[in-house]
């Protein structure tokens, strides 16, 4: 029974089961329901975690699915040291975020809908995780894209949320036909979708083709994991409620994409080409969302951007090769960003679903355990140490040193792109104090000061237990996961632990990372983003004017998003309205115009056949007697 994967996405499946037949009756039970099978759920995985210990990998048949001559595709589960960990952290995470829903959700008179959909969120990411080939990965990468269009649309009489479930949905699909077309190719490549077998084939597959299905892979995960740029969609998903957030950003779907290229690290070994396109637009991505991420005044928008920005740092460790790391930072990432999601929640809640920080100020009284566990969380996301971020976020740019360190001769040559990791590691300092300075901007603007609406200030109070209890278990992983995973660095926990299913990719010449001097220099960056924050909005000084006196037009471009909003809302929108339009005119005019020709024309033909038809007898004689002369003369002429 410990070793048996199955019942960690059966109950969860059967938790939406439950709720979507019966929740109508007994609503007030709909969230517990939903907690208490997401909760099973984590225990089984700890279950199944302690079962396989000192184990590689393991395989188990559910059944078999499509058998084709001598192809066959089964719903079977891989549960290796990968497995596992993504499973501890989507179960876990999804568990205190379901419990802090159902105070927050408590009033909400449709909260059997939400908390039928939760689970089978929960189930779509969980069975996406422990697939062991691709066919059966993009059927539930599909579901967790369809859950995430309920649930962002959740309250669907308001436009915004409406618009913002089409959004995400219409633009995962955009990375979506790129991830099936590479899993097309790996088909008729490989003549197999199964991870194992895929591997196996890489010693005898055309280099070219590999990097081509690598990199088509590599644009669904663009799209899931909100990449430039497809990254548009993400911060809109805000609409829905806060939980939604929190489990989209932290713990299902936007992890997706970086799952899967850990998951197929073999084949993006032997293409680095599209290695460095992983981290290329990683990099790209981490700094256009940070930059965007310091004007916005919603504190949810705040945080969305900052996710996006710390999926492209994941993406980087992974284009870097090193792939271990990549899955420690987003582990981590996912105790700090669910908190301060929660912890966003909270505050919103407290104000009445207010959510612009311009309204708020002074709360750290009246929402005490909030503020408290929102600091340890800001603290993380800035990879202050020794919180959690440091210690992920410190060995993201040390392995992006060490590959562009890495000797020209060596496996990874500059041909494939070693010499740009110096631009890279750059990027990544740069994030790392812009990270700290948009977290502490937010905490100052909500939590310090002078209230800024006496009303909702008046109004504001603590969450109740259900939603508070949930703060505190996230900021003690926030606070502590780093340490107990990764020290001592590049040889912890989990390192080891992953060292057969991912691993960092070997860099010839590259030497031994300086770790106490990267850490002195990441740690000084994020410092210097805090300090200027606390300055700049805590004591007054006029840092903001001065940046806008250096850099000119640079706030209009992050509050504009740099315009790739109008790009896609405008430009593209209207391409695909006009390019509709002309389908349409020719639908109407050529397919329709022939296909009603021709029944016109039968019409015609039709009723010109019917002026024969008089019914009288002396007619239809003359008519055969006709015919008859007709025919007798032909045969005399022609014969």
């Amino acid at each position: 029974m410990l070793n048996a994967p199955w019942i960690i996405p059966l109950l969860p499946l059967a938790a939406f089961a439950v709720n979507g037949l019966f929740g109508r009756r007994n609503p007030r039970w709909t969230g517990w329901v939903s907690t208490a099978a997401v909760v099973g759920s984590f225990a089984a995985t700890v279950a199944l975690w302690i079962a396989s210990a000192g184990a590689d990998q393991d395989e188990s048949l559910l059944y078999r699915w499509v058998a084709s001559g001598g192809f066959t595709i089964d719903i079977a589960f891989l549960t290796d040291a990968l497995t596992i960990v993504m499973l501890l952290v989507v179960t876990g995470v999804s568990a205190l975020v379901s419990l802090y829903a159902v105070g927050y959700m408590d009033h909400d008179a449709n909260k059997p809908r939400f908390f039928t959909w939760i689970p089978l969120f929960v189930f779509s990411m969980i069975m996406l995780v422990i697939s062991d080939n691709l066919l059966q990965l993009f059927v539930f990468w599909e579901m967790v894209g369809l859950c995430s269009y309920l649930l962002i649309g959740y309250w669907y009489d308001r436009d915004s949320a409406n618009a913002a479930a089409t959004k995400a949905f219409l633009v995962n699909r955009i990375g979506d036909f790129g991830f099936a077309i590479g899993i097309i190719l790996a088909f008729l490549e490989f003549g197999t979708l199964r991870y194992r077998e895929i591997f196996a084939g890489l010693g005898s597959a055309d280099a070219g083709m590999v990097t081509a299905i690598a990199c088509l892979l590599f644009v669904g995960a663009m799209g899931k994991s909100a990449q430039f740029p497809l990254h548009v969609w993400l911060p809109d998903a805000m609409e829905g409620p806060t939980p939604v957030s929190a489990l989209i950003h932290a713990a299902t779907m936007v992890t997706a994409g970086v799952y899967l290229v850990v998951r197929m690290n073999p084949l993006y070994t032997q293409a680095p080409e599209a290695l460095l396109l992983v981290a290329a637009v990683g990099a790209f991505t981490a700094v256009l969302a940070a930059t965007i991420a310091l004007v916005q005044t919603d504190i949810k928008r705040v945080l969305a951007y900052s996710t996006v920005s710390q999926l492209g740092l994941m993406f980087l460790a992974a284009g870097a090769g090193a792939y271990t790391v990549a899955i420690f930072h987003l582990a981590t990432h996912a105790f700090f960003k669910a908190l301060l999601f929660l912890g966003s929640g909270s505050v919103i809640h407290a104000l009445n679903d207010e959510q612009d920080m311009r309204r708020m100020g002074g709360l750290r009284r009246k929402l005490p355990v909030t503020y408290a566990t929102f600091i340890l969380g800001g603290l993380a996301l800035a990879a202050v140490f020794p919180l959690a971020g440091f210690w992920s976020k410190d060995e993201v740019l040390a392995h992006v040193f060490l590959k562009a360190a890495a000797d020209p001769g060596g496996a990874l040559t500059a041909d494939h792109g070693a010499g740009v990791f110096w631009l890279f590691y750059a990027t990544g300092l740069t994030v790392s104090v812009l990270t700290a300075f948009y977290t502490f901007r937010m905490i100052v603007k909500t939590f310090h000061g002078a209230p800024r609406d006496a009303a909702l200030h008046e109004h504001a109070h603590e969450s109740p237990w259900v939603m508070t209890v949930p703060l505190i278990v996230l900021a003690a992983g926030a606070a502590l996961s780093g340490a107990v995973l990764g020290i001592p660095p590049e040889h912890g926990v989990i390192h080891g632990y992953l060292e057969h299913a991912a691993g960092v990719l070997h860099l010839e010449g590259a030497g031994a990372a300086p770790t106490l001097i990267l850490a002195v220099v990441s740690t000084v960056a994020a410092l210097t983003g805090l300090l200027l924050a606390l300055g700049a909005y805590g004591r007054g000084l006029p840092i903001p004017q001065r940046a806008r006196a250096l850099a000119p037009g640079a706030e209009t471009l992050f509050r504009q998003k740099w315009y790739l909003d109008h790009l896609g809302d405008g430009f593209m929108v209207a391409l695909t309205k006009a390019a509709a339009m002309l389908s349409w005119g020719f639908d109407a005019g050529v397919v329709d115009g022939i296909v009603n020709g021709v029944g016109k024309l039968s019409r015609f033909a039709g009723g010109q056949a019917g002026r024969i038809q008089t019914g009288q007898a002396q007619n239809y004689a003359l008519l055969m007697v006709v015919g008859l002369v007709l025919t007798v003369g032909g045969l005399v002429l022609f014969r």
